[in-house]
């Protein structure tokens, strides 16, 4: 019989332990709801007042690289979103991983956007010796979306492509961008909705958030979108578990591609009809920020009533018992995303799926309805659901056009 060395256990023990916890710190923690944007504002003698406008219009996160490059503009910048709360994710176009600003409201760095397949073993070494420079910084790459060429891809499929990016870089977050077409003979909607169940599958199978892209303004084939086309790409990605979501654009960007201006802020700098719609929207975002960033999806449901979808069937099994509308109502087309929070109750986003009407659903939860508490996008506060139509039967949820509700149940 072996004698233990129990001295040589003991240090084995705690270099493991200390190896865990160093790992641990290491990693990216997101701290708040994402609320951020692409095309930053000109790093310029008005800097101070930009970023004051844009703490303003309630945005959480700058994403760098077009106001200012260079660690110089870069520091500049990390002292503007230290002053107005607002983190940051650096460029970092060429300064060295050692040479990296740092500070408290750094996020991390930005290292690409829309890599090919190919391009992930070179990122996955820079990120590498970024990492061992600013341990515990995000490394950000955003991906392309699935209307991608196979050729930009660098893969057979959109699945395929974000697979390999999650199994390559270990990413602390995941990020894509779509922009779904509104057309009225032309829906790009499903296309949206399938990237973000993407995003959702692989950021719950490696357990880290993902955020996307959507968009507030007109280029291309794209239209100029409305509020109800904006709400209806933020509170879909919220239905699908989304712990961030990126405005484009905010600045409009000098390009061949805009001709039509129209981002959240003109090219002059005047504040377009999408500030203030993104002002609200954000404030209501940063309201339900605490409760979602809690939330661990378990279910996304899609209910369309003129595809033959019965409520009660789809949403079997959910705390949503059933969904039902009075007879001179619009036919039903909602998201009902489903959720588990950290203490062990459950949540539930109802989406209005229609961004040009709104919608009255009667909804049956699987308890009675004092027991459900609804999260105030006006306050944040927590409060009992009240009913929108107390002289009706059963308990009444309006809902604007493409707008979401977030709701908390007891446990099972």
């Amino acid at each position: 019989m072996h004698c233990l060395n129990w001295v040589a256990v003991i240090a084995l023990l705690v270099t493991l332990a200390f190896s865990e916890t160093a790992s641990a710190a290491d990693q990216f923690v997101q701290d708040r709801f994402a609320i951020g944007l692409w095309v930053d504002p000109p790093l310029d003698e008005r800097a101070d007042e930009r970023y004051q406008e844009l703490a303003e219009a309630n945005f959480t996160l700058v994403i760098g690289g077009f106001g200012g490059t260079g660690v110089e503009k870069v520091t500049q910048q990390l002292a503007l979103c230290e002053k107005y709360d607002l983190r940051l994710i650096a460029p970092i176009h060429g300064i060295a991983p050692e040479d990296l600003p740092d500070g408290a409201a750094l996020w991390g760095y930005a290292l690409r956007d829309e890599p090919s397949a190919a391009d992930f073993p070179a990122l996955r070494e820079l990120a590498d010796a970024i990492r061992r420079a600013r341990p515990g910084r995000l490394n950000y790459i955003n991906l392309f979306p699935s209307y991608a060429s196979e050729e930009q891809l660098g893969t057979p499929t959109y699945d395929e492509h974000v697979r390999l990016f999650v199994e390559t870089l270990e990413p602390g977050v995941l990020s894509m961008d779509h922009y779904p077409i509104f057309h009225p003979g032309r829906d790009g909607r499903e296309g949206y909705c399938n990237d973000l169940e993407v995003m959702r599958k692989y950021a719950l199978e490696h357990d880290i958030p993902f955020w996307n892209f959507f968009n507030i303004m007109p280029y291309g084939p794209h239209t100029d979108p409305t509020e109800g086309q904006v709400r209806w790409q933020i509170y879909t990605s919220l239905a699908y578990g989304a712990k961030g979501v990126l405005y484009f654009c905010y600045y409009t960007p000098v390009s061949h591609e805009f001709p039509k201006g129209g981002a959240i802020i003109a090219r002059d700098g005047r504040r377009t009809r999408h500030y203030y719609e993104a002002q609200r929207i954000n404030a209501e975002l940063k309201n339900l920020g605490p409760v979602l960033m809690q939330l661990t999806s378990t279910g996304v449901y899609r209910i369309s009533e003129e595809a033959g979808d019965d409520p009660e069937i789809v949403l079997e099994g959910t705390p949503v018992v059933n969904i039902t509308r009075s007879s001179y109502d619009p036919p039903h087309e909602y998201l009902v995303g489903v959720f588990r929070h950290a203490d062990g109750r459950r949540a539930v986003l109802l989406n209005n799926y229609r961004f040009a009407y709104t919608a009255w659903p009667t909804v049956a939860f699987d308890v009675p309805a004092e027991q459900v508490i609804e999260v105030d996008k006006r306050t944040g506060e927590l409060a009992p659901v009240i009913d929108d139509s107390p002289e009706m039967e059963g308990l009444q949820i309006s809902l604007g056009a493409g707008d979401g509700r977030l709701f908390l149940l007891p446990p099972e």
